[in-house]
């Protein structure tokens, strides 16, 4: 049986759990939107798509996503899985594409993650050169990131740059040098990247 290009979902606020009294909000999807969606959760495998489609069922950024069942054969699942992109290891880093930075610092159960968008690390402080954004351009330009996967949830390539710890103390006091000071207040809390992984849509 084809897929129907004209969906109806269900979503509601699934944070708050089985007992949620958050409403359920219906939306039509295209047939490519749902897809899309499930493979920014489960990934490009025919298999394990044709079986959420079935389910009715997905958990994404927060809410919860359900529709009627739908059979769909692996042939027809893998035809639409072939429009999504792939990861492009020959793809070129372009430092004007960056849509956002994500800083790492730490490892194992004490890694954590802070993004920092265009937006926010744009703004200069009074009198300031360069923007935090601008500096982070200019570090991504000296030192190449590598390649390292197209993420579907993001719809983006992910670069991504090792530091040692003296360059990423260096570039966390560059950074809150540039920032104005509410910037640099939310910023407070940062530790030394020990990596930055660059995120640019494609």
């Amino acid at each position: 049986m084809s897929l129907p290009e004209q969906i109806p979902v269900r979503y509601s606020d699934d944070s708050a759990g089985y007992l949620s009294m958050s409403p359920v909000v219906e939306q039509i999807f295209r047939r490519g939107e749902l897809i899309d969606m499930i493979v920014s959760v489960v990934g490009k495998d025919p298999g394990r798509v044709q079986q959420v489609l079935q389910t009715g069922a997905v958990a994404y950024n927060g809410y919860r996503y359900t529709w009627d069942s739908l059979t769909a054969n692996l042939s027809e699942t893998a035809r639409l899985l072939a429009l999504i992109p792939d990861d492009d290891p020959a793809r070129v880093f372009v430092p004007s594409e960056i849509s956002a930075v994500q800083l790492e610092s730490g490892g194992g159960t004490e890694r954590s993650v802070i993004e920092l968008d265009r937006h926010d690390a744009s703004g200069k402080k009074l009198f300031g050169r360069a923007s935090p954004w601008d500096l982070l351009l200019k570090f991504a330009a000296n030192d190449t990131p590598r390649y390292e996967k197209y993420s579907h949830a993001r719809h983006a390539d992910l670069f991504r740059l090792t530091l040692s710890y003296e360059h990423g103390q260096q570039l966390l006091a560059a950074l809150l040098d540039a920032a104005p000071r509410a910037l640099r207040h939310r910023w407070s809390a940062l530790r030394p990247p020990t990596a930055i992984t660059f995120v640019c849509p494609r």
